[in-house]
């Protein structure tokens, strides 16, 4: 018994990886699956996430749409991969962060704000236009 390897079901609005001969090619979202004429065949509507964006509409069923399954176009084997964000692992730093204080951020403002020490309250103005000549 030959057994393919656990998927995950591809729906509206998810991200997928598109590999052209085996190759990643382009992510796409999933913009919607309409049910073809044929019985267990669906449209399945792609924005490739490439530049200029594109919007195809292939005609496929669950197995290709779910990745279980390659299929070809004009010969050239093509493949979907649902795209899964890898969990966030917690670093020592991120451990060690602590959540700012309403009072340390009032005590951040006013020193943000805090007068010159040398005495002079005077502000100067630094342009970065061009000098106007007379």
């Amino acid at each position: 018994m030959d057994l393919q390897p656990a998927k995950t079901e591809v729906r509206e609005n998810d991200i997928v990886l598109v590999y052209v001969d085996e190759k990643p090619a382009f992510f796409a979202r999933v913009e919607g699956f309409t049910a073809d004429h044929k019985p267990k065949w669906w449209h399945v509507k792609l924005l490739m996430l490439t530049m200029p964006l594109r919007v195809v509409t292939w005609v496929l069923r669950l197995e290709q749409i779910n990745g279980v399954e390659p299929f070809t176009m004009g010969g050239t084997p093509i493949r979907i991969e649902k795209v899964v964000a890898p969990p966030e692992q917690a670093t020592p730093e991120d451990e060690s962060e602590t959540t700012p204080t309403q009072e340390s951020a009032v005590e951040n403002e006013k020193q943000q704000h805090a007068e010159p020490d040398d005495g002079s309250s005077k502000a100067s103005i630094l342009s970065l236009g061009s000098k106007k000549t007379d």
